[in-house]
């Protein structure tokens, strides 16, 4: 079976995550929801547990030029089957090796985009946080709530990356700004729009850049239940 080739275009895009204000307080601990959890529980989080697979395609447009992963999640069995330039590639998230780990780096990078108000929760051990309760938003310039999230320097593809989130009353996020290696200026920045709701999670199947010129898209999203 091939394995998956990425062009340097598609590997610019990878990146993994990062937090602000230094709390990391157990959600289990805290005796109403964090603001994490709540991020988290907008986008449907507590349906994740019925989930047994996710399908979905990752496109990306830059000006003219269209790019494409498609991705069958096994997520009982831990096993990812990812398909791009007519190659594919089927392995276990267990047992990562060095003929695996680029697609895994892609894999990585193509959910968190999903699905990142879970990883809030999932990584909330690996990076610190700052919740700014009004901000201006970079693209619609409305005043929203902030969370810069920035990740710790060790572990994970892309460690010490940092997160703008920006969200309303409904705690769905409508924009975010990725910088890397916490940099001041952002290297994104993109919508989070046109939400459809998969097996009751909320997916932003849309991100556009300001300019237009940019955009990463999930087409094919089909979800089965355990």
């Amino acid at each position: 079976m091939k394995h998956i080739v990425l062009t340097s275009a598609i590997i610019a895009l990878f990146f993994s995550a990062c937090k602000t204000e230094k709390k990391t307080e157990p959600a289990t601990m805290a005796a109403e929801q964090t603001v994490l959890e709540k991020l988290a529980y907008a986008s449907g989080y507590e349906n994740w547990k019925t989930i047994a697979s996710l399908k979905f395609t990752f496109n990306v447009d830059r000006d003219t030029i269209h790019s494409e992963r498609k991705w069958i999640w096994n997520i009982a069995a831990n096993e990812v089957t990812g398909m791009s330039f007519g190659d594919s590639v089927t392995y276990n998230r267990a047992a990562i090796d060095s003929t695996t780990a680029k697609v895994d780096a892609a894999f990585i990078n193509d959910k968190y985009w999903m699905l990142a108000p879970f990883n809030l929760i999932w990584d909330q051990n690996n990076f610190t946080y700052q919740l700014d309760s009004l901000a201006v938003a970079p693209i619609s310039k409305e005043s929203l709530q902030k969370l810069t999230i920035v990740y710790g320097s060790e572990g994970g593809y892309t460690p010490g990356d940092a997160y703008d989130f920006y969200f309303g009353d409904d705690y769905l996020i409508r924009e975010w700004a990725f910088r890397k290696s916490n940099q001041a200026e952002p290297n994104i920045v993109t919508t989070w729009e046109d939400y459809q709701d998969i097996e009751g999670l909320k997916i932003a199947s849309m991100h556009k850049n300001p300019e237009g010129t940019f955009s990463i898209s999930f087409t094919g999203l089909e979800a089965t239940r355990r």
